[in-house]
Formats: C-alpha cells, structure tokens, sequence
C-alpha cells in the first residue's frame, strides 16, 4: 500500500469520523417527560402548545383535561384569559383504573401523548396544536372500538366580580374596589359548540386616557381593546351534539359543560378546537373569518401534522445545550439543567408566532392559582401582574436567549409589540412635554400607555402628567433602550434588514437627549452641564437607585444603543440622521465609579435619593450592555463591583428576574456562574420541573427560565466584536453538546467532555480564525 493511499485513507476516516460524531448529532428524547401516574389537579399539567396557541395538558380521575391559551387574548380590563378547558371521556375507559398509565411529553414531535390499558384495551390519545394553523387536535386511537365524550367547559358564562387580590389579573389591580368581569358567550351551534367573548366599546382604555389626561389626543391614540374578539368552535368527527349542559366546579370556580358524543364507537376519533381572535365592529365579519379558518384547517388537514412535525424537528436542530449527556442522572442537579433548559425552550416554541410576545408571568401556561398560593381561591384566568401589562425589565429576559439559541423568527412579537405602540408613546411625549421621542414606561399596558393602578388617581395639583405617581415606576423610562439593542443585536447576528425599526429605536434615544435638555430648561438657562452633557436628572437606576443622576442604566444604554445606530451598514441613516446620532451621542455623560471596601467599582449612578428595591443596576454596564466583559478593557473594576459593592451583595439572588450568573458569566467567574445556574434551572419542585415561581412574578415564572437560559449561553460563548469566546466561564467537569448562533451568520457547534473539546464544528468555517478559547486546543 502505497503512502499517499495510506493518506488518503486516515484522511477519509477522520473525515468520516467528523462527520458521524455530528450526524449523531443531538436527540431530545432524552429529555422527553413521563409520567406513569395521573395528576391530581391542574397544577400538575404539561404544557403542549404551537404557533400561538398554549394547552396545559393533564389526567385526573380517568379524565383528560386542557386548558386553551392564545397569545393576543385581552378582555375589557385587560385579563389574560383562558380560552376555555376541555374535558374527554372515553367509554370504556382505559384510564379509569386502568392496568397501566403513561403521559409523555414528546419534544422533538412537540406533542403530549396518553396511553392507558385496561384489560383487553388499549388506547391512546394524541393532543397538539397546528403550528401554522390556530387549531388544536385530540387523536384518539384503539385496538377496539370505543366510544368519546367531550366538554367544552366556560366559568364566564354569567357575569361576575373581580375582588382583592384577584383584581391583580387587570390592569386595575389594587386602585379598583371591584371589577366587572362581563360573560362570554357559548352555545351549540352547526353541530358543534360555538365560544367567544367580544369586548365592550368602553375598556379600560379609555379609563386610562382619562386618568391620564389624554383626551385630547385620543383620536390619535391605537387602541387594541375595543371590539377585540375571540373564541373559536369545537367538533368532533363523527360526533354530535350532547343538548344537555352540565354544571360542576373545578378547584374555585363553577362552570357550565357544552357536550359533545360520539355517534357509534370507532377505533379512532379526532376532536378539533379552531380558534379565531379579530378586532371588528361587525361580530359578523368575526364569525365569517371563524369559517374561513376551519376551511382553512380542514383544506389542509391531510398535510397538517407533517408539516408540525417538521417544524419542532427544524426547531431542535437549530440550537441545543446538553448536559452530562453521557451519564444521565435526574437526581443530578447538573443533568437537570440541561433537560430544564430545553424544557423552557419548548414552552417559548409554543408562541413562535404570537401577535403579542411570550408574556413574563406565565407565558401560555398559567393554571388555578389555589394550586400556586392557597388562599388564591380564583378562576384559571389569573395571574399576577396582569394579563395586558408588560413589565419590560421582565420581558427583556425571555426574549434575548431568542439569539443565541438562533431563534429569530420567534424574536419579532417583541419587536412588533413596542413598534405597534411607538404612536401611542410619540404622542404622549409631544401632548405632555411638546418635544420629540418616545417615552416608553417600565410597566406598560399593551397600547403604550402606563398602567391604571401604578400611574395613580391619587396625584397630588400640579404634578406632572406625563410621569407616574409611585415611588417604584417614577422617571423610569430607559428599559426600551434594551428591546433597541436586542434589534440591533438580530441585524448584526443575521444582516437582516431591520430599516422597519429605526424610527422606534431613534425615537427612543431622541426622547432622552431633548426630554432631559426640556427638564434642565425649566430649572436654569442652562441645558447642558459644564462638560455639554446631558444631566440625565430625575432618573432611576433600575427600580432600585431613585431620584438618580446620570444612572447607570440610561448613560450605558444611551452609550451602546447610539454607538451601535453609528455602526450600523451606511443603508441605515442619511447623513444628516448619523450627525445627529453622534452629537446626541456626544452629549451622553460617562458612567460613575466610587470605592467600595478599598476597590474602585462601577456606581449606579453619580448621586440618588434613596435605595428600595433589590436589583443591581451597577452590573447593566456588564449585562446587557457589554461595556464590560471577556475581552474588553478595564474588567477588573467590573469584577470589582461584583465582589465588593456591599449594597450589590446585599441584593445578590438567583430567583425569578435576578441575573446574577448572568453577571457572573460576563465577568469569567466560572465558579459563581456555575453555582448560581445550578439553582436557576434546577427543577422546580412543582412536577413539571420547568413551572418555576413564582419567585417575584407567577407560575411558571418566564423570566426566570429566560435568565437561567441566558447564564448558561454566556457560561459557553461570549462575543465581542467579531471575536467569539468559547466555554469563558464553563466548569471542566461539565460535560456538554451544544450548537449555538454568534454574529454575521455564524453556528458554532460542538461538544466538550472529560475536560476537552473533543468536536467542533464552525459554520461558516472562514470564522474558524475568529474563535478564542483558553481551555481548548482549536
């Protein structure tokens, strides 16, 4: 044998060696739930879900049950609604003491199956949603034949009252003695059962542009509310109507069963749910787009689920972080990270493409709050914090993993929700203040506009209109800058053309440098200080440093947001747009530093009035804005501010939104970082162990999950520049599979074990050359 054919041939093998260890690649049915018991109630559900549409999914007492869920669903008060629970009962019934019992959730299929035997029969029961269509399938299937019953069940079919601590699921929350919560109707219509709930004209949008003293500009103003309609239709093949409507409760509320029944037993039966949500006058134009989507479902029933199915296989091929692959162990809390992480990935999938973005507290996946606190004694539709209030510090952190997990299609009902309601935001700005720019509040209701309760009826003569009267929310306005970078960051990770968005992230800036120029106006002749910076004076570093000045917050959000317009291809701007970026720019103060315990660190701001809450706003320079990191100048006084920063220390915490292994991570404190993600993503306690919470939110709590995703990520890769920092911060004994995205179109794809990188793939290969990696021989 000739040498250079035994070249050849060693060639070839580690070629196909290469290729194998990738074509392997990573399954997630290793992570797949199963439960071999029926639950007890609803709080131990499974989540299931596609497109936008959300199911809790469980069996209790030999019945199967789900709660319905679809982004963009609001009532008049803005509650989050469920769309209803469906019951299913199968005659005979292999889950009714049966021999066996098995429920199983099957993430690389994105689907809940059960599967029950009893005696000579076996059954099993199929529930997913179409991802492309708003439709939720039953298929139920048996080696004989077996008869189906199925309830649509509605605790909204008489009027009721919202009280105390249940009135935190509207927008009214607190300020509100009681708040009426008006019927939906349900009835059997065209051998099926027909739900919906159409808004009233008065919502509580229009309570708030009176609170607000907005009356004026109220033709200018969007409004979501107003006529919006939802519900949907429910019928099975082969099935007809039951007339007769069952009343019972379940946990703390009543409700009434719209029924359907199998005409004669049958080996297999499909129940179907079409949903339909539109804003309409005419609830006739709503019931005809009904139609049309159940044509619609129908014309393509026969491809449907190929077409879901490939779409959850393309989801999980896009991105994965495995854990101790090798030597799985559910009681290691290690393992569990891995498995919980890709658990809460599938529960964002489910509103891949939602009108509105996944919501912080609870997502699509909420269920009766007795099963979440005790004393909630509530229908299914609750949750804290409201149901159309998006709290922005909370919602960054379930959309920013979005990006390395390559996820940026998922990422645009976040960006389309502050776009939708930059009108809104403009307008307030010039009716208030008569300058330019939009200002956005932390906690906002989904028209753009501060909330009821936390902007407060109770305004002492002559306080300022346009700023919220509460101690927590006050000159809070910079959290939109974060959702501006997150844009930014989509076009340096895909070039995507994000021309769309520019006015919403120039308007955002453009608020800060001629709102603060107007403030300094009416205290002095002087718009700038001595150096020609803004005094960015009352403000707020975070909700923690109030009555702040220069916070920390807005000068690194200010700084990166505009440096980042000015790097920007020359598409994006005209001349004149990127002079003014600049000089805007050049007016932005410098972050503060102060010593703590003998070591200079970053300061929250350069002066505040008082400190409240328990976030860390020294570290925003750290994360999310990356002034500070791996690779960047000046890192020690970062670390410094992390081990040194008494009031930091003090607020130190890995529940909920807290990003301390986030920080940890940026800053290569891979001990700390391991640690903290350790407590982040292990499991829950509940028993699906991704239903977090509800820590400072609800269950399960999203950001929570969002956070601990993002530690992980940045444990792995970090990025600079052009520059990609791989395992910055992972512990050796870690073993991992991953595959995340980077900047300029860039998969990096590999797995680290036994204490070395062992496979690595770089897509495309020309950036091979831009990757750093201390541990590993690359």
């Amino acid at each position: 044998m000739s040498v250079r054919f035994c070249r050849f041939v060693c060639l070839l093998f580690l070629f196909v060696s290469h290729l194998s260890a990738f074509s392997q690649g990573f399954s997630t049915e290793q992570y797949n739930l199963k439960w071999i018991s029926q639950s007890k109630n609803s709080g131990e559900s499974m989540p299931c879900g596609g497109g936008d549409i959300g199911l809790n999914v469980w069996v209790e007492k030999g019945d199967l049950l789900f709660y319905v869920s679809r982004s963009g669903v609001f009532d008049e008060n803005n509650v989050f609604p469920k769309l209803g629970r469906v019951r299913v009962r199968l005659s005979p019934n292999p889950f009714d003491a049966g021999e066996s019992f098995r429920q199983e959730l099957k993430l690389n299929e994105g689907y809940v199956e059960v599967s029950g035997k009893k005696g000579n029969l076996n059954a099993t029961v199929k529930v997913w949603v179409d991802v492309f269509k708003p439709t939720v399938h039953v298929d139920i299937d048996g080696n004989k034949p077996i008869s189906a019953q199925a309830w649509y069940e509605s605790w909204r079919t008489e009027p009721t009252e919202l009280k105390g601590n249940a009135r935190s699921a509207s927008s009214y929350k607190w300020a509100a003695p009681t708040v009426p919560v008006f019927p939906d109707s349900v009835r059997y219509e065209n051998n099926g059962v027909l739900f919906y709930h159409r808004n009233r004209d008065s919502t509580i949008f229009d309570v708030i542009v009176s609170q607000q003293k907005l009356d004026a500009v109220k033709p200018k103003l969007w409004n979501p509310l107003k006529n919006l309609t939802y519900g949907g239709w429910m019928a099975g093949r082969d099935m007809v109507v039951d007339q007769s409507v069952t009343t019972g409760r379940y946990a703390d509320a009543p409700f009434k069963g719209f029924g359907l029944k199998s005409k004669s037993p049958s080996r297999s039966i499909q129940l179907s749910i079409y949903l339909h949500t539109d804003q309409q006058s005419d609830i006739t134009v709503w019931k005809k787009g009904l139609l049309e989507t159940i044509a619609g479902a129908k014309q393509t029933d026969k491809t449907a689920r190929v077409k879901t199915l490939e779409w959850w296989k393309q989801y999980w091929q896009r991105s994965y972080i495995a854990l101790n692959v090798s030597k799985k162990d559910s009681a290691s809390p290690v393992w569990q990270v891995g498995r919980n992480y890709q658990l809460f990935r599938y529960m964002l999938g489910c509103n891949a493409f939602g009108t509105y973005p996944t919501k912080f507290n609870g997502g699509l996946f909420t269920y009766d709050p007795v099963f979440v606190d005790t004393s909630y004694h509530f229908s299914a539709d609750h949750r804290n914090w409201g149901g159309g209030i998006f709290t922005a510090q909370n919602q960054r952190l379930v959309y920013w993993p979005m990006l390395k997990s390559g996820d940026f299609d998922m990422m645009k009902p976040q960006f389309e929700f502050y776009q939708r309601m930059l009108g809104n935001a403009e307008t307030r700005t010039q009716h208030y203040w008569g300058h330019k720019g939009a200002s956005f509040t932390e906690q906002i209701e989904n028209f753009g506009l501060p909330n009821y309760a936390e902007y407060s009826s109770k305004r002492p003569a002559g306080y300022d209109p346009g700023v919220e009267y509460n101690k927590w929310l006050e000159y809070l306005w910079d959290t939109s800058l974060e959702f501006c970078l997150m844009i930014l960051d989509q076009q340096h990770f895909t070039g995507a053309d994000i021309s769309q968005y520019l006015p919403l992230i120039e308007s955002c800036v453009v608020f800060f440098d001629e709102h603060y120029q107007h403030l300094a106006s009416l205290r002095s002749a002087a718009k700038l200080d001595q150096n020609g910076h803004l005094v960015l004076f009352p403000g707020s570093a975070a909700e923690t440093y109030k009555m702040a000045y220069n916070s920390a917050t807005t000068v690194a959000g200010l700084k990166t947001v505009l440096e980042r317009m000015l790097a920007l291809p020359s598409q994006y701007g005209d001349g004149p747009q990127r002079k003014h970026w600049k000089e805007i720019l050049e007016r932005v103060p410098p972050l503060s530093f102060r010593e703590m315990q003998g070591h200079r660190t970053i300061a929250p701001a350069k002066v505040w009035e008082r400190i409240q809450n328990t976030e860390i706003p020294q570290l925003y320079p750290v994360y999310p804005y990356g002034i500070y990191g791996i690779g960047k100048p000046d890192l020690e006084t970062a670390i410094n501010t992390w081990k040194y920063d008494t009031e930091a220390i003090k607020n130190r915490n890995h529940t909920s939104w807290h990003q301390d292994g986030i920080f940890c991570a940026r800053l290569g404190l891979t001990e700390e970082a391991a640690a903290l993600t350790v407590k982040k993503l292990q499991d829950s306690g509940r028993r699906f162990p991704a239903f977090w919470g509800p820590g400072h939110d609800w269950v399960p709590d999203h950001n929570w999950g969002g956070s601990g995703m993002i530690g992980v990520q940045e444990m792995l890769m970090q990025t600079h520049g052009d520059s990609i920092y791989l395992l910055p911060a992972w512990p050796s004994d870690w073993d991992v599979q991953f595959k995340l995205h980077a900047p300029k179109n860039t998969v990096v794809e590999g797995e680290w074990k036994g204490g070395k990188m062992v496979n690595l793939k770089v897509t495309p290969e020309s950036r091979r050359g831009d990757l750093i990696c201390s541990k590993c021989d690359i």
